[in-house]
């Protein structure tokens, strides 16, 4: 599958050929005029009006509609870009490295100075000897997630985005611990001047401007330091994103919540009255599996369990108030649609499109009673799996579904409390489909203490 170039004008006058080659592709700007893409033989090409040097050419090329190689990035293996408004961008590698190039002036390029960056460079300091896995940026200020669950954050601070404990720009990356402690954090997100974060507990931590609400803390109080949201306790946060100023967050069981500004709608909750706790939206449109914002600009997108794409928020001029179903078979559709500006909320795969085919039908699939051959009770709550995937991803459940075993035939098993994982969708992910650096069977000895029913 090659990129459609019909939805992203920025692409409109490509060669069929190259585009053809390309594997990723990210669209930047305010107003969707700058882009980078890289091809199936792992060179970097970026196009564009080349802002502030967001393209990574040198700090003599000129903007231009025709791709043109970032020497810098070939042959790196970038596996991800994320970029501001400023704009600035970082990318990251296969082993975890962190480049960044681009505007400057408030040290979101996390190289000690505010320089422009005309090129990618490596952003090290405290990174060196982190694998990082995620990144993010705000206007201007940027973060990054490494392997083992820290954070780091660093460039423009005036509203305690950087989650220092003070309001000063902060030139190089600096971890952030105050209030979170020995937590791993799962997932990372920027809003314009804010930040957000979820942990492996479940539990949500934001930092920087609240004039709106978007921490979700119940007041509209800026914070220097990571303060958890309260209201979320008794969910299991697994996904955050942030538009401009408002913040979506998606549990466990596929609920949806939204806080913060809402003067397009962005909430989703069918006004526009800012909100400054989280509140459930879209109760009875099912079970969500992924959501998308990005902070250039409000406009809010989520796709179902059965594969439905809705979005809500700022339309191309228009304020949908409440989550509106679409024809689009994926969310990058309704940002290149309907996003003002036109930019991809995450880097768009496109060379992996047809091999995560399989993946992303498992992952639809997750905890789905529709499709379930057998259920699981884990601290109470009923886990909907599938013994054919059960079969193949471990020799335990493939002998335990042998003829010979009781459990054969059950559709119904019970797990003793005391050997539980913490979090019932901890526990089925490991079950089903997380990639895990253990073999499976490492994660599942408390089902040789289940008891059948």
């Amino acid at each position: 599958m090659s990129l459609d170039a019909t939805k992203w004008p920025i692409f409109s006058l490509l060669e069929p050929s190259f585009i053809a080659t390309i594997r990723m592709a990210c669209v930047l700007g305010s107003a969707g005029n700058e882009a980078i893409v890289i091809t199936n033989d792992d060179e970097v090409y970026s196009l564009g009006s080349n802002c502030s040097g967001c393209l990574g050419l040198g700090s003599d090329a000129m903007s231009g509609l025709e791709p043109r190689k970032v020497e810098q990035l070939c042959k790196k293996n970038i596996v991800s870009f994320a970029y501001g408004s400023g704009p600035h961008v970082l990318a990251t590698t296969n082993a975890g490295e962190v480049y960044s190039w681009g505007h400057n002036g408030y040290c979101q390029l996390g190289n000690g100075s505010t320089n422009q960056g005309p090129t990618p460079t490596p952003v090290t300091s405290s990174l060196l000897g982190k694998r990082i896995t995620a990144i993010a940026c705000g206007s201007h200020h940027s973060m990054a997630l490494s392997s083992e669950g820290e954070i780091f954050a660093w460039g423009q601070n005036n509203c305690g985005q950087v989650g220092s404990g003070t309001t000063s720009n902060q030139p190089t990356p600096r971890k952030v611990t105050a209030c979170i402690g020995s937590k791993k954090c799962i997932s990372i997100a920027c809003g314009q001047t804010s930040s957000i974060a979820a942990f492996d507990t479940g539990e949500v931590f934001g930092w920087g401007y609240n004039g709106n609400g978007q921490l979700g803390l119940g007041n509209n109080i800026n914070q220097p330091n990571p303060c958890r949201l309260v209201v979320l306790n008794n969910v299991f946060i697994t996904q955050i994103a942030c538009g401009y100023a408002h913040t979506l967050g998606l549990t466990d069981e596929g609920s949806l919540y939204a806080w913060g500004a809402n003067s397009y709608g962005q909430l989703g909750t069918g006004n526009k009255a800012n909100m400054i706790s989280p509140v459930r939206i879209a109760v009875d449109l099912g079970r969500f599996v992924e959501i998308a914002a990005t902070h250039y600009n409000h406009l809010s997108a989520a796709l179902t369990q059965a594969g439905k794409v809705f979005m809500w928020g700022q339309c191309r001029g228009q304020s949908v108030t409440s989550p509106l179903e679409t024809k689009f078979g994926s969310m990058h559709d309704t940002f290149a649609y309907f996003g003002s500006p036109p930019v991809t909320y995450k880097p768009l795969e496109v060379g992996n499109m047809e091999n995560s085919c399989v993946t992303e039908s498992f992952r639809k699939a997750f905890d789905d009673p529709s499709t379930c051959d057998i259920k699981f009770s884990v601290e109470g709550r009923h886990i909907h799996a599938h013994k054919c995937v059960l079969k193949i991803r471990c020799e335990h459940f493939r002998m335990m579904f042998q003829s010979e075993w009781l459990e054969t035939d059950k559709e119904y098993l019970t797990t003793l409390t005391k050997y539980t994982e913490p979090s019932s969708n901890t526990y089925t992910r490991i079950l089903l489909i997380s990639s895990l650096k253990k073999p499976l069977g490492f994660w599942i000895w408390p089902i040789h203490t289940a008891r059948v029913r």
